[in-house]
């Protein structure tokens, strides 16, 4: 069992930044891969970002790719999203998840969620 709680999420002006955390429970975090999903209003939930369990392999959205970095510290038990040069359309709940062993950008392939962290970017 992993438990998830995202922080970090806020109200940012257009060209901005954020860091999101996720800080895991359990002894066993650097045996799960990672990953970052978003839902905008209206929206499905859709794949951002995802890590391994070392950190050695990441994946990203083509829409965040260049702008947003999936990090992880395995002794914090925590996995990070760096939010840069953000843009209205990034406005989302994001929730972070975790999946035995394998990474992957597929979220059902996600067992464990966190209750997301909403993020707002103003135009």
């Amino acid at each position: 069992q992993v438990q998830l709680v995202e922080s970090g999420g806020g109200l940012v002006q257009a060209g901005g930044s954020l860091r999101l955390s996720c800080a895991a429970s359990g002894r066993t975090f650097s045996r799960y891969a990672m990953g970052w999903f978003r839902q905008a209003p209206g929206k499905e939930r859709e794949f951002v970002a995802a890590i391994s369990m070392s950190g050695g392999i990441t994946y990203y959205a083509d829409s965040v790719k260049g702008r947003f970095t999936i990090s992880r510290d395995n002794a914090k038990n925590t996995v990070y999203l760096q939010l840069n040069s953000l843009k209205p359309e990034d406005t989302a709940v994001y929730y972070c998840a975790a999946r035995f062993i394998s990474v992957t950008t597929t979220q059902g392939d996600y067992k464990y969620w966190g209750q997301g962290t909403q993020v707002t970017v103003s135009s």
